[in-house]
């Protein structure tokens, strides 16, 4: 039997080291759950190793199939232009399948819930609590309208209201998300993060949060967005083990 694709993570990178360390996190935790599988994590900028050389060294060890997994939650210019760009400059040898972002998913709304929670907020308070999903922001209007279903789709589950912020190139920003639902008369006003790992525009978010009540953490290595991860890599792999008859 053929060994099982590597699962290459690759995420943005950032020059704020928090990032990297959730994003370690948050791979430790896949491995945790399958730990037959080889897990590898490469960055686009900023930290090491480089999607580029991590290839690299795949195919030098022998190497044969990866599924290269883009760590972000909408399809926008990175999962579109950057990561295929990247992907299609890695050695011949290497068949490589890239995987389908993370959102939209209802492991990510899980993934939000538990974060409102840990951060105190109760199954009583649902419905007269407000909340703020509040993105990183794109220029790309397919990826803002993934967000906004997000907030529609979570709404639905009982919150008083959400509403979507963004840290840039969109609005509204965080600091209007909350005073609109205050307007609205939310008796409480929560802000979730739905980003991945801290930096430059989560802090900006949290920022923007200095009038809620209450200010979330990031998803991170939280256990729903590990398994979400193992669920893209399982669906990129699918074709591969079809046409060997598995």
């Amino acid at each position: 039997m053929s060994p099982q694709p590597v699962l290459l993570v690759i995420a943005h990178g950032s020059r704020d080291p928090r990032h990297a360390a959730t994003v370690h996190a948050l791979v430790e935790r896949v491995r945790s759950l399958r730990p037959r599988l080889r897990v590898e994590t490469g960055f686009l900028d900023f930290s090491v190793p480089s999607v580029r050389g991590l290839l690299e060294s795949l195919a030098v060890e022998g190497v044969r199939d990866v599924v290269a997994l883009p760590l972000l939650l909408t399809r926008a210019f990175h999962a579109k232009s950057d990561i295929p760009a990247v992907l299609r400059e890695a050695p011949a040898r290497l068949r490589i399948r890239q995987a389908e972002v993370l959102g939209p998913s209802p492991l990510l709304l899980s993934a939000l819930e538990r974060r409102l929670s840990e951060a105190g907020l109760t199954p009583a308070d649902r419905s007269s609590t407000g909340v703020v999903l509040a993105a990183a922001g794109s220029s790309d209007p397919a990826a803002i309208a993934v967000v906004r279903g997000v907030a529609r789709e979570w709404r639905r589950t009982g919150w008083r209201a959400v509403r979507c912020a963004f840290a840039s190139a969109s609005l509204p920003r965080t600091e209007d998300a909350v005073r609109a639902l205050r307007a609205l008369g939310c008796e409480r006003v929560a802000v979730a993060p739905y980003v991945l790992a801290p930096g430059f525009l989560p802090d900006r978010i949290a920022r923007g949060a200095a009038e809620a009540d209450l200010l979330a953490e990031v998803l991170g290595p939280a256990p729903e967005v590990a398994r979400l991860l193992l669920r893209r890599y399982d669906a990129a792999r699918r074709p591969a083990l079809a046409a060997l008859g598995a």
